[in-house]
């Protein structure tokens, strides 16, 4: 059995590597797009959730937030009422920021000093956070002319510091490259078992393929593996690229990684193989493979955020294996997150593999006969 299972796999893989339109689409486009991608992606913000630590109980400081609360921008999910509560609600995304007004913040104002307003800001989406700290300066510059004309003050009266979690100087790249890891690994893994089965009917090798000893599951298994193989090379090669060329710091395991991108990958190649199985030719494979692509891109968080979605369309995202994976390697790369803390996301993607594959192995089955 194992015999001709490696015999097939070596037949994929010379099938793959000798056709040059192959060898460009594997190598060119990923390359291409990489770069595309990091220098030039960017992202709109729509949504601003906000939480607010006020230890200040002064009329300025009622005013200000009273500013926040009011604006069509900003939604208030939290009260915090100790410092212990701010991490939570930035590491789970409850809150996008988190507004901190100190005890002495209307006294500081009255005396004309300079009162400080703290945003402590989630740093992984750094176009996120940029946009939603233009909005906060601009409500905090409405206010301190307010208050300038008011009380007769020079300078700006209250001073924003900024605190940025994940990402301190909030480069858009260190946000970007990761998603791309699971991008092309998608793009790729989907290319190469998409069209495996529907190269083999158009070039009228599949007959042949079935007259062999060989059992449906073999032949299954062996147009599986060099997916995982190419999808994985390609993963990792990009992975390398994010971290030595465009000095993305990789914080956490290699192995939560490797275990994200091993169910993602399997997920992805149960998918190219049902799409395979269904299609007669490689055009109609590559014709599924896009219709399949493009929402499950746009359904991933990858270009616009989850939270900002139609809640009809969020409950869509949930059967998007690239959902999870992006949480995965953004995590990874980001937040240093290790296997026990991605449970989460490693356990819902393993189900949609499994459910994959089963249906490719269904489909196979029922095409074969």
């Amino acid at each position: 059995m194992w015999a001709r299972i490696y015999a097939l796999i070596i037949k994929e893989f010379l099938a793959v590597l000798r056709d040059a339109a192959s060898r460009t689409v594997l190598i060119g486009p990923p390359l291409i797009q990489l770069m595309v991608f990091g220098y030039a992606a960017s992202f709109d913000l729509n949504h601003i959730p906000y939480a607010v630590y006020n230890q200040d109980s002064g009329y300025a400081a009622r005013q200000l937030l009273a500013r926040f609360s009011g604006s069509p921008n900003f939604q208030q999910v939290a009260t915090i009422r100790n410092d212990a509560q701010i991490a939570p609600l930035i590491n789970d995304k409850d809150a996008l920021l988190v507004l901190h007004v100190g005890q002495h913040f209307t006294r500081d104002l009255l005396t004309q000093k300079p009162a400080r307003l703290q945003i402590i800001i989630d740093g992984r989406d750094s176009n996120t956070a940029a946009l939603a700290l233009n909005d906060v300066s601009g409500i905090l510059l409405n206010f301190n002319q307010q208050w300038a004309a008011a009380h007769s003050q020079r300078g700006p009266p209250a001073q924003l510091v900024m605190r940025a979690w994940f990402n301190p100087n909030l480069r858009s790249r260190w946000f970007i490259v990761p998603g791309i890891v699971a991008l092309l690994t998608l793009v790729v893994t989907l290319l190469v078992t998409g069209l495996s089965v529907a190269r083999e009917r158009e070039m009228g090798t599949f007959d042949q393929l079935l007259v062999t000893p060989m059992r449906p599951l073999e032949i299954l298994i062996g147009k599986a593996v060099p997916g995982f193989v190419i999808g994985g090379l390609e993963g990792g090669f990009i992975a390398l690229m994010a971290v030595l060329w465009f000095q993305v710091p990789f914080v956490g395991s290699v192995a939560a990684l490797a275990l994200g991108m091993f169910f993602f990958l399997l997920a992805a190649i149960g998918i190219g193989l049902m799409i395979s199985s269904l299609a007669v030719t490689q055009q109609q494979g590559l014709l599924g493979v896009f219709l399949f692509l493009v929402p499950a891109i746009i359904l991933s968080g990858f270009a616009t955020p989850i939270a900002n979605m139609p809640e009809a369309v969020q409950l869509l995202t949930y059967i998007n294996p690239m959902r999870y994976f992006l949480i995965i390697v953004r995590g990874v790369f980001l937040e240093g997150s290790t296997i026990p803390m991605l449970w989460s996301q490693y356990a819902p993607l393993a189900l949609i593999g499994l459910a994959s594959m089963s249906a490719a192995a269904w489909l196979f089955r029922h095409r074969m006969a």
